[in-house]
């Protein structure tokens, strides 16, 4: 019995551990597009919670922002560091915490049913927005109209398809890790 006690811990920890490593490994493939890049780490946050939860989804986000914090090429354009946080484009690499908060605990809420994804992912990556915008406005002094043209419209094409992508995927990927655990949760 204590085995199991054991084993399920150690099953979570692989298993952020393993959606850590996707997510520092695609994130640094990007294109420039302004002052903010195009990157897949939305896609990668939506997938890792979506798989997780949001309780070792969200650690999941919060290892690989301290991985590139202390230094490892994992945010675009494979660079890392604290200054890359305290850039222009560092409170979008902060504000994926809140976004993966928030699709996590609506999902849950409504037992991860495809629209509680779009719902939570929307919401998550409204904040996503927020924090990102509201941290290049306070480094760049631009307005919010401006800031809004730089950092946001180029994205919601692109965020909207990674949504979609995210809520095909997501599920069947929860499906996968609940039939590999001893409770049946991920």
């Amino acid at each position: 019995m204590k085995l199991n006690k054991i084993a399920f811990p150690i099953r979570d920890m692989a298993a952020t551990a393993m959606l850590t490593a996707m997510i520092s490994v695609v994130a640094p493939f990007s294109i420039m597009i302004g002052p903010v890049p195009l990157t897949f780490a939305t896609l990668m946050v939506y997938l890792t919670v979506g798989t997780l939860g949001w309780k070792y989804g969200t650690l999941s986000v919060v290892v690989y922002i301290l991985l590139g914090a202390v230094g490892l090429p994992v945010f675009s354009n494979f660079e890392g560091g604290f200054h890359k946080i305290a850039g222009v484009t560092g409170g979008y690499i902060v504000g994926y915490i809140p976004c993966a908060l928030a699709t996590g605990l609506i999902a849950k809420a409504f037992k991860n049913k495809i629209q509680a994804y779009i719902c939570g992912m929307l919401i998550g990556t409204a904040l996503l927005y927020t924090c990102g915008t509201a941290w290049f406005m306070l480094q760049t002094g631009n307005t919010l109209p401006a800031s809004l043209a730089l950092c946001v419209t180029p994205f919601l094409i692109g965020d909207a398809i990674k949504i979609i992508i995210a809520c095909v995927i997501a599920p069947r990927l929860e499906t996968a890790v609940k039939r590999r655990s001893p409770t049946g949760s991920p």
